[in-house]
């Protein structure tokens, strides 16, 4: 990793020596302290005409003064060995995470946006659980065969939806790690690689989830829901799009199981609790 660091780093005319890692799943994040930048590195083989389009998104909203992470201004995404590299702007955090009710604002405003000069894809979560399950190789057969019964039940109970909001852009996973804090308490969105078309009640649906089951409880939701003006757990579809949303949590982890062999105790508690019904069960995050 540090090898691209320092190739792509050399492309952009920044110094990598003091660089720290930040995170590593599904990109290495990377913080060089005396550039004030983070540099994303996507995994080998990602494929790069989805990370320029990321980057085009970005610099789309920053054109039109949308609370965003920012990128540094390069030339970017920059490919090395097969891993496409994006280069952002350095927003120091506290140590606390964002609060779900930081990101209405924020999320409203991205929803209520106009249709964006390029073209994103269509929000599918039906699709990304069966391209995951087809990848899982963690879990024994009869658990892959329930897991793909319950998802085409959810494909036919999805079918019978009534949406209450027009299609527009979606940010595809809102949750408290996917924002970071600003000056007086505000919050901008940060991590684009979901972006697309699709019902604002995915967003929605997505902060109820990591509420519920990361530990941040009711009274934490009820705060996002009443500065973004409406609660989704009040409508109809909310049962269907939250049991997918966390189907597609559970197969996206199994999935990576092979680059995190310590997440697959968490991934069996989670199918576990599905196979109960437990609503209420607490997920580690990974």
């Amino acid at each position: 990793m540090y090898q691209v660091l320092k190739e792509g780093c050399a492309i952009a005319g920044l110094d990598p020596s003091d660089a720290s890692l930040l995170r590593g799943h599904t990109n290495a994040v990377v913080l060089l302290k005396s550039e004030q930048v983070v540099v994303k590195i996507a995994r080998r083989g990602s494929r790069i005409d989805e990370v320029a389009r990321t980057v085009q998104f970005v610099r789309w909203l920053m054109a039109s003064g949308f609370p965003t992470a920012p990128l540094y201004p390069v030339d970017q995404p920059v490919v090395i060995d097969r891993h496409a590299i994006t280069f952002w702007r350095y927003l120091p955090q506290p140590a606390y995470p964002v609060d779900a009710a930081q990101l209405a604002k924020p999320l409203r405003a991205l929803h209520t946006l106009p249709t964006p000069p390029l073209s994103l894809p269509a929000h599918d979560n039906i699709a990304a659980i069966r391209r995951s399950l087809a990848a899982i190789t963690c879990l024994p057969p009869d658990t892959l065969a329930f897991l793909r019964t319950h998802a085409a039940q959810l494909e036919l109970d999805l079918a019978t939806v009534e949406f209450e909001h027009p299609e527009g852009v979606i940010q595809g996973d809102p949750q408290h790690r996917n924002a970071l804090h600003v000056e007086q308490g505000a919050a901008v969105l940060c991590d684009w690689d979901t972006v697309a078309m699709g019902h604002p009640e995915w967003d929605l649906v997505t902060v109820e989830v990591h509420c519920r089951r990361f530990g941040y409880g009711r009274q934490h939701y009820g705060a996002f829901a009443d500065a973004y003006g409406w609660d989704v757990t009040r409508w109809s579809g909310y049962p269907t799009l939250a049991a997918i949303r966390e189907l597609r949590m559970i197969t996206t982890n199994a999935r990576k199981v092979h680059h995190a062999p310590s997440s697959l105790e968490e991934v069996q508690r989670r199918v576990d609790g599905l196979r109960r019904r437990d609503l209420s069960l607490s997920w580690s995050i990974l």
